[in-house]
């Protein structure tokens, strides 16, 4: 097999991710995709606009003969989320990812790969590029900062997409149509502290937790996965509570929507507890190694002298900061009872961070019912505003309404079982995809979301299958083209026939 991954099948596909991964697009960073993209469109002749949003619609006219059929919108979203091991000099805003062939998979070396949301984004260019496929009317749809709270979908306007079939092209599990998605709330507790001298005759050291394997704060909560920041408060928790330990700054997580995989925290200890405060700090994170065994073997804890600070975070504050973030909801809370294997509601203790006077806690919380999102979100509010923290909640956007009865469902399990002999599950899933926000503002689309098989994603372990990626194509393109003019019926056209 090729190490490049322009040489791979579907090469059209392939060959446009390649483009994707020579340009930097972080999540809130997507200046130069955004105007790769739309530069595109135009190099075809296509209508092209971008929005207030930076969202980029490419429009393409039907084939001949074709344009009565019920239009379809190719959705993908242009940002990747920035995650890097440490020790991997990569700066996202400027240096192009580097893919990796490995065995039947491709990778990164050291970072997320990007192919969350990449590869959808690549075949819908493949779609719009095409002069053999045969479809009706076409709408691309490539939305803005999705990964940082779906900012382009929240301020997607009415009116701008035609359609009425919408294709989702940013799942993770080829073989797999998913019909519904969980809801969300950011959530953000600050803490204001003053500042006060270390006394004499204390220590610094410097706590890292690291090695931890992170993932989708949806798509991965239930695997059991510690979380850094949680980690790290129970072994700053014990070093205060018994050592008297104090804590100068505190630095964990990077992104509300990926599982925290590092934590580091500079603390001062009296030097004469130096021994009982390492001798505990050594068997708490033994502990933690052991309960972690299976889910997170990696976890790596350590205490590495460090120069003392002149100042740190006043002890009523620090305290009342680290009762809160023990009793934090963080993980599962409770399993869906409709659709079995699929978690209801969550949450996702993302980011800490202490600067100038603050302390700000940041969490995603998920849920496919409005009123459990509700109830988590007031649990989480009187936990931090007990212990003295403003908690302020936005970002919310709606979940997906699964609709076993869809039409275009109905025809897309048959196209499928028809391509590979097997039928595919039909799942909602336990994130937020933007389907459920485009839904809330053009509520007559018929949405599904599908894609190729994506593992590790939000973590630099990210990586694609290849053999997935060519199904996901061929898949896609049949879907296009047997789309009918969708007046009644289920919309699809049988094999072997065509349109009149």
């Amino acid at each position: 097999m090729s190490t490049d991954i322009r040489e791979l099948d579907p090469r059209e596909v392939w060959r446009h991710f390649h483009s994707l991964t020579r340009i930097p697009r972080p999540s809130g960073h997507e200046e130069k995709v955004r105007a790769f993209i739309a530069g595109f469109g135009r190099s075809l002749g296509l209508d092209t606009t971008v929005d207030e949003a930076g969202n980029v619609i490419i429009r393409k006219p039907a084939t001949s003969g074709m344009e009565e059929y019920r239009g379809i919108i190719l959705q993908a979203h242009l940002d990747m989320v920035p995650q890097k091991n440490g020790g991997t000099l990569h700066d996202f805003e400027t240096d192009p990812i580097e893919p990796i062939v490995d065995g039947g998979w491709v990778r990164a070396r050291g970072t997320t790969l990007g192919a969350d949301n990449g590869i959808g984004v690549a075949a819908a260019m493949a779609v719009l590029e095409s002069g053999d496929l045969r479809h009706g009317p076409l709408e691309a749809l490539f939305t803005s900062e999705e990964e940082s709270g779906m900012a382009g979908a929240l301020r997607l306007k009415p009116g701008m997409l035609k359609g009425g079939i919408l294709l989702n092209l940013d799942s993770e599990d080829e073989g797999e149509l998913f019909i519904g998605c969980a809801g969300g709330l950011d959530a953000t507790m600050t803490f204001s502290y003053d500042e006060q001298v270390v006394p004499a005759g204390y220590e610094g050291y410097m706590l890292r937790v690291n090695g931890l394997r992170g993932g989708h704060s949806g798509m991965d909560i239930h695997l059991g996965r510690g979380n850094a920041n949680k980690i790290m408060n129970r072994l700053l928790h014990q070093g205060y509570l018994r050592h008297g330990m104090l804590i100068g700054a505190i630095e964990g997580g990077t992104l509300r929507n990926a599982i925290p995989r590092e934590s580091s925290a500079l603390v001062v200890v009296p030097a004469l507890q130096r021994d009982g405060f390492l001798d505990g700090l050594g068997r708490l994170g033994a502990d933690i190694k052991n309960e972690l065994a299976s889910a997170d073997p990696g976890v790596r804890i350590e205490a590495v002298s460090a120069a003392l600070p002149e100042l740190v975070i006043g002890e009523p504050v620090a305290e009342r900061m680290l009762r809160a973030i023990h009793a934090c909801p963080d993980g599962v809370m409770r399993m869906s009872c409709e659709m079995a294997g699929v978690v209801e509601t969550s949450s996702n203790l993302a980011i800490v961070t202490s600067s100038d006077g603050e302390i700000t806690v940041q969490c995603l919380l998920r849920s496919s019912v409005d009123s459990a999102l509700e109830e988590l979100a007031t649990m989480i509010g009187s936990v931090f505003e007990l212990a003295g923290a403003v908690a302020v909640f936005d970002g919310g956007y709606p979940g997906w309404k699964p609709d076993p009865g869809s039409p275009v469902l109905k025809g897309m399990l048959e196209i499928y079982h028809e391509k590979f002999g097997t039928t595919p599950e039909v799942k909602a899933v336990h994130a937020g995809l933007e389907c459920g926000i485009i839904g809330s503002i053009y509520s007559e689309i018929d949405m599904i979301s599908f894609g190729p098989t994506i593992r590790y994603p939000h973590s630099p372990d990210e990586k694609v299958e290849i053999a997935s990626v060519e199904k996901f194509w061929d898949f896609l393109v049949e879907t296009i083209g047997r789309v009918s003019s969708g007046s009644g019926g289920c919309g699809f056209i049988p094999a072997g026939r065509t349109h009149r």
